[in-house]
């Protein structure tokens, strides 16, 4: 199977290869970066109709390439990705977090409250209505560690981990943390220790389903 991968970092890149090496290594991999996706949406605060043509065209470049699956890394882009899917449709079509998102649910159950957990500001725009669109009833707690992206953009990845223990740390009260960014996958085990909760990573939750929809 060939998996198409579009990423709007790069530092989403290691991460998700990282899990399809440990769950899924038959997997053919085809990576396409377009880092300044995130840098305008940052610059505009808003997804335009031309961010969503953008992500048309590389939709369909990866569909033209070959891909049996495209998984988006980029988590603050839900509704692009959406038009995606519907032009490509039958075609598995995934957002980095539909997968994590279902898994949080299953566990913790349909009125759970859900710590969120960002590095990156817009996610926490767009990200808590795709949890209640699955299930009305959760009660999203969202929490940004920006210092952890700089820390990791810097090449400190420790850094990066200690500042995301350390914002999670102050959500209260969830059932279930689940980490918005393919990056933060890699402080799973020090958001875990440092909350006592269960943590979902987006990597991890997307090669399950990607496995599952392909009968991989």
């Amino acid at each position: 199977m060939r998996i198409a991968l579009i990423h709007a970092l790069k530092v989403s890149i290691p991460p998700i290869e990282e899990a399809f090496a440990r769950m899924w290594p038959e997997a053919r991999l085809a990576n396409l970066l377009d880092d300044s996706l995130a840098t305008d949406l940052a610059r505009d605060g808003v997804l335009t109709p031309a961010m969503t043509e953008r992500f048309r065209t590389l939709a369909g470049y990866a569909a033209a390439s070959g891909a049996n699956a495209i998984l988006f890394t980029c988590s603050a882009f839900g509704p692009c990705i959406a038009a995606c899917a519907q032009d490509l449709a039958p075609m598995p079509v995934l957002t980095p977090n539909e997968a994590m998102i279902e898994e949080a649910v299953a566990l913790a159950g349909p009125n759970a409250r859900i710590g969120l957990l960002a590095t990156f500001a817009p996610t926490l725009a767009t990200m808590p209505a795709e949890f209640l669109a699955v299930a009305p009833g959760v009660r999203v707690e969202t929490c940004l560690s920006a210092a952890s992206l700089t820390a990791l953009q810097a090449g400190d990845g420790a850094g990066h981990d200690r500042a995301a223990a350390k914002a999670a740390s102050a959500i209260d009260g969830c059932d279930v943390i689940a980490l918005a960014q393919f990056s933060l996958a890699r402080a799973a085990s020090a958001v875990a220790e440092a909350t006592g909760r269960p943590v979902l990573t987006t990597p991890d939750s997307a090669v399950r389903k990607l496995r599952r929809l392909l009968g991989a």
